[in-house]
């Protein structure tokens, strides 16, 4: 896992392909891919440009077997947002619960509501991750999602105390968002894919202006839409998995286009932030078997992060694989950043 560079923009336009209608992030366009492949070196590098929230592109890259580029190197990506809700407020759906009671009935009758809510503008978001087909099962997903969390981790100052991720929310077998076609085609008079482009061209002003601007009663809704709500595209189940391994939770905030699950977290509470360790490499060479970890080196654009075997000496040095210090670029003296995988 690295940060992309604008020379990545084909191999991530295929994988935007691949990705499908929902991946608000991953916009199968090559104008758009540029102009973020170039915000996202500029995030890495200006204060400014990560204040106003451009997101930080990663990608993970396939390596042969003498730690040269493979064909067919991008396989996955994600992106790291240090702050949402800058030039618009980022919008979410909080399902609530309301009950209601009828004394003389003896009834007491509760409802879901979808309340409008911005209760994450500040935060930080890691999103926009999906894996090729061609990489799924070798925990090339892991790889990815638990990448970020170092990187957040690495750049601790750069972000603020919470994180969240919007899911992509669950689809038919037609491709069709059953919460959109209830919802967001009523008020925004637009298809889905439309709508989710103008999210990631324009920006989601469009929300503001268009959204109802009262409470709506899920119980009105057809049963395929409630049955979606908070449920994660089939894609994503494993990644949701994830997340809430991590340490996210999921307390009914919902996105307001497709329905899918918000989840959020303190950064510091993250498993991959809070467990994570500094040290120095002390050898390369032969480790003991089953002793994979995930390692992080360098800083900025120059960051990358790689599965391999590691021992942990007692006085908190680490003896590294040569692989993964190959795959890393790592000599004996660097410091570098694990965490068990």
């Amino acid at each position: 896992m690295r940060p992309a560079r604008r020379g990545d923009v084909d191999g991530l336009y295929r994988l935007a392909q691949a990705a499908g209608p929902g991946m608000t992030n991953l916009q199968p366009d090559h104008g758009l891919l540029r102009e973020r492949l170039k915000a996202s070196e500029a995030a890495l590098l200006s204060d400014d440009f990560r204040a106003r929230g451009a997101p930080m592109f990663l990608v993970v890259e396939r390596l042969d077997a003498d730690g040269g580029v493979a064909d067919g190197a991008l396989v996955a990506t994600a992106c790291i947002f240090s702050r949402i809700g800058v030039e618009w407020p980022f919008y979410s759906y909080r399902l609530t619960r309301q009950a209601q009671t009828h004394k003389a009935l003896n009834k007491v009758v509760a409802h879901d509501v979808l309340m409008l809510a911005n209760d994450f503008d500040g935060a930080a978001e890691v999103g926009g991750l999906f894996v090729d087909a061609s990489a799924r099962g070798a925990a090339t997903g892991r790889l990815t999602a638990r990448s970020r969390y170092l990187f957040l981790a690495e750049h601790r100052d750069w972000f603020g105390r919470q994180v969240i991720s919007d899911m992509r929310g669950w689809q038919d077998e037609t491709g069709a968002s059953p919460v959109w076609e209830a919802l967001g085609r009523e008020f925004y008079d637009m298809d889905f894919a439309e709508a989710d482009r103008m999210n990631a061209v324009l920006g989601n002003q469009f929300i503001a202006d268009l959204s109802p601007k009262h409470p709506i009663y899920a119980s009105l809704l057809p049963k395929a839409a409630r049955q979606a709500l908070g449920r994660p595209h089939d894609d994503g189940r494993r990644a949701m998995a994830l997340l809430l391994e991590e340490g996210f939770r999921s307390e009914g905030y919902i996105d307001i286009f497709d329905g899918g699950p918000t989840l959020f977290a303190n950064i510091d509470d993250l498993r991959a932030v809070r467990d994570s360790r500094c040290a120095a490499v002390t050898a390369i060479g032969e480790v003991r078997p089953g002793a994979d970890r995930l390692v992080s080196a360098g800083a900025g654009a120059a960051f990358r992060c790689a599965r391999g075997g590691v021992d942990v000496a007692d006085d908190g040095g680490v003896t590294l694989d040569g692989a993964l210090a190959q795959a890393l670029r790592l000599e004996v003296g660097d410091t570098v950043r694990h965490v068990g995988f």
